[in-house]
C-alpha cells in the first residue's frame, strides 16, 4: 500500500511504516542535516546508522515483534535514534514522560510489560527504585553512559548506548512489519486520573503525518525548531512530519530562557516553530520577541489546548506575514484532528478550524444524532488516524470508541462554513447551583484583563452551590493586581453566576513538561 503526497511538497509517494520516513530520507538525501542539537549536527545517514545499531542490538538480546520498549530520554539525537530503531524491529515504542516519578514509571512499565528501557544518566535516581522491584518486567536497559550503580542491580543486562552504536551492525534489519501493526503506546498525562495507554498503529501515525505535511505544505527546505518533548504526541508529530519530507529538526531544551531560544531560531534560519498556549504566553510576556525579526520563519503552530484570543491577536501583529496555524487534536488521534490558518482567516479567531485531510468531524447530540450548525454537542471524529484503543483497558476504550467514532469529550458547535468551536470539556464544566459553567469562557475574560499572563479556572466543593468557581491568575507585571478590580471587571462581562468567587494569585500554573495546565494539581492546592 502506497499513499500519495501532493507533488508540491516534493513527495510523490509516501512510506506506509513510520520508520520508513527516516529510511526514505536517507535514500534521497543521506548527507542532509536531519538533527541539530545545542552542540552537534547529525546527517540522515548518521541518524539511521545509529537507529539500525539499536534495532540490531534489540534483536540480539531477544526482542521480538510486538515487544514493548520504553524510552525515557530528553529530546536528543539519542531519542530519535532509539525511536526509529525500536520501530525497525517491529517492537512497540512506549515514550515515558520525563516528569514522572519512580512510582509512575514503574506502573507504566508494568502495565505495558516493557522488556527494555532506553534512558540516560540524568534519570538514574528515578530509575533505580524501579529496578529494585523484583516484579518489574523490564530486564534490559541502555544508558547514555556507563553507570556502575545500575549494573549492580541488573547484573549483565546493562548496555552503553555508545557501545551499541560502535558494536552493532548498521544495516537495516529485515523484519516484516505491516501498517496495521502497533507502533506506539502513548500514555496520557494522567492530569485527570490514571494514565491510559493509547495504542497507535503505523497506519494511524503515517496517515496523520501525511495530512499534516499536506496542509502545512512542508518540504525538505523546512527547519522546525522543537521545544516540545518527543514523548508528547505534538512533539512527536513535529519529528515525523519533518523526517517525512527530508526536513530538519532543531532541538533546544532551554525554553526556560526564551530569549536564548529566540536568538538560536534566528541563527539556525528556522522556518517553523510550534508550541502550546503556555509557550506563547511566556514568549509574549517574558521575552524580547517584539523587538526581534525572523526573516526565515514561514510558520508558527499552536495546539495543546485553548489559547486566549488576546494572545492570538498579538501573534497576528507580530507575524502579519507568517502562516499562523491553530490546531486541535488528541493523543488518541495520533496528534491532529483540525486546523486553520489564522493569518488567512482572522475572522475565525475563536475557532479550532476544519477537519484535516482524511478526517471527518461531527457534533453529536445526546441522541447520537448530528446537530445542525450553531447547536452544542460532543465533538466526535472518524479517520485512519484514530487509535485502536487503550492498552489493557477495555472499559475506558468503550467509553470513547463507539460505532466507529472517537468521542473526544469536548463540547462544541459548527458554524455555517463548517468551522468548529470548542465551548468546553465535558468533565471540566463547573456545576454551580442550577447553572452549568464553562471554565474556558471565564478564562478568556480573565486573559483580557491588563497584566494577566495566564489564568485557569476550576470548580471546588461548596456546601450551598455544589461547586464554587475559583480562578488562579499569573500576572505579567511587577505591580500587584487587585482582586476586587478583577472581580468587578468580570462582573461587567459575565453573568453573575459565572463570576469567580475567589481569585488566587500564583507565581506559575502547575504544568506537565509539554506545557499543559494540570487542573488536578490546582484542585489539590485548595
Amino acid at each position: 500500500m502506497m499513499l500519495n503526497y501532493h507533488k508540491a511538497h516534493e513527495l510523490v509517494t509516501s512510506p506506509y511504516l513510520v520508520h520508513q520516513f527516516l529510511e526514505r530520507s536517507v535514500d534521497l538525501n543521506p548527507n542532509a542535516d536531519a538533527v541539530v542539537t545545542e552542540k552537534s549536527r547529525f546527517s540522515y545517514r548518521e541518524i539511521e546508522c545509529r537507529a539500525n545499531s539499536i534495532a540490531n542490538w534489540l534483536l540480539n538480546i531477544g526482542c521480538n515483534k510486538g515487544d514493548r520498549v520504553a524510552i525515557l530520554l530528553k529530546n536528543s539525537a539519542d531519542y530519535i535514534c532509539a525511536y526509529y530503531g525500536v520501530l525497525k524491529t517491529g517492537c512497540v515504542v512506549v515514550p515515558l514522560n520525563t516528569g514522572l516519578e519512580s512510582k509512575e514509571i514503574s506502573e507504566i512499565i508494568t502495565d505495558c510489560g516493557a522488556k527494555v528501557l532506553i534512558s540516560q544518566s540524568l534519570f538514574v535516581e528515578k530509575i533505580m527504585p524501579v529496578f529494585k522491584t523484583t516484579s518489574i518486567p523490564c530486564k534490559f536497559i541502555a544508558m547514555d553512559e556507563n553507570m556502575n550503580i545500575i549494573k549492580k542491580h541488573i547484573n549483565d543486562n546493562y548496555f552503553n548506548l555508545s557501545d551499541i552504536y560502535s558494536t552493532y551492525n548498521t544495516n537495516r534489519p529485515a523484519i516484516k512489519v505491516i501498517a496495521m501493526d502497533l507502533s506506539s503506546i502513548m500514555y496520557t498525562s494522567g492530569s485527570t486520573g490514571k494514565p491510559k495507554g493509547a495504542m497507535l498503529t503505523h497506519l494511524n501515525i503515517v496517515s496523520n503525518t501525511i495530512s499534516i505535511v499536506s496542509y502545512m505544505k512542508l518540504s525538505s527546505k523546512d527547519r522546525c525548531f522543537v521545544i516540545l518533548p518527543f514523548y508528547y504526541v505534538f512533539g512527536k508529530s513535529l519529528l515525523n512530519t519533518h523526517f517525512a519530507v527530508s526536513g530538519m529538526v532543531v532541538i533546544d531544551n532551554r525554553f526556560a530562557y526564551p530569549n536564548v531560544v529566540l536568538e538560536r531560531m534566528i541563527e539556525e534560519n528556522v522556518t517553523g516553530f510550534a508550541g502550546v498556549p503556555s509557550t506563547y504566553a511566556l514568549l509574549l510576556n517574558k521575552s524580547a520577541i517584539y523587538d526581534m525579526e525572523f526573516p526565515a520563519l514561514r510558520f508558527i503552530a499552536q495546539a495543546g489546548g485553548h489559547m486566549p484570543e488576546k494572545n492570538k491577536e498579538k501573534l497576528l501583529k507580530i507575524f502579519p506575514d507568517k502562516n499562523i496555524y491553530i490546531m486541535y487534536g488528541a493523543t488518541e488521534a495520533s496528534a491532529r484532528l483540525s486546523y486553520f490558518n489564522l493569518t488567512k482567516r482572522s475572522d475565525k479567531i475563536k475557532s479550532i478550524g476544519q477537519p484535516i485531510p482524511n478526517v471527518e468531524l461531527k457534533v453529536l447530540g445526546e441522541n447520537e444524532k448530528e446537530l445542525s450548525f450553531g447547536k452544542e454537542g460532543e465533538i466526535v471524529a472518524k479517520g485512519s488516524n484514530i487509535m485502536l484503543g487503550y492498552w489493557n483497558d477495555p472499559v475506558e476504550t468503550e467509553k470513547v470508541l463507539k460505532n466507529g467514532l472517537y468521542y473526544t469529550g469536548d463540547l462544541g458547535f459548527k458554524d455555517e462554513e463548517g468551522f468548529l468551536f470548542v465551548t468546553g470539556r465535558k468533565r471540566d464544566f463547573i456545576k454551580s447551583g442550577i447553572y452549568k459553567v464553562s471554565g474556558i469562557e471565564i478564562e478568556e475574560v480573565l486573559h483580557t484583563y491588563p497584566g494577566v499572563q495566564e489564568a485557569a479556572v476550576i470548580g471546588v466543593p461548596d456546601e450551598f452551590f455544589g461547586e464554587a468557581i475559583k480562578a488562579f491568575v499569573v500576572h505579567s507585571t511587577e505591580k500587584e493586581l487587585d482582586t476586587n478590580d478583577i472581580l468587578r471587571f468580570c462582573a461587567n462581562l459575565l453573568p453573575h453566576y459565572k463570576v469567580p468567587g475567589e481569585i488566587i494569585f500564583i507565581k506559575e500554573l502547575p504544568k506537565n513538561e509539554a506545557g499543559k495546565v494540570l487542573k488536578k494539581k490546582l484542585k489539590e492546592m485548595v
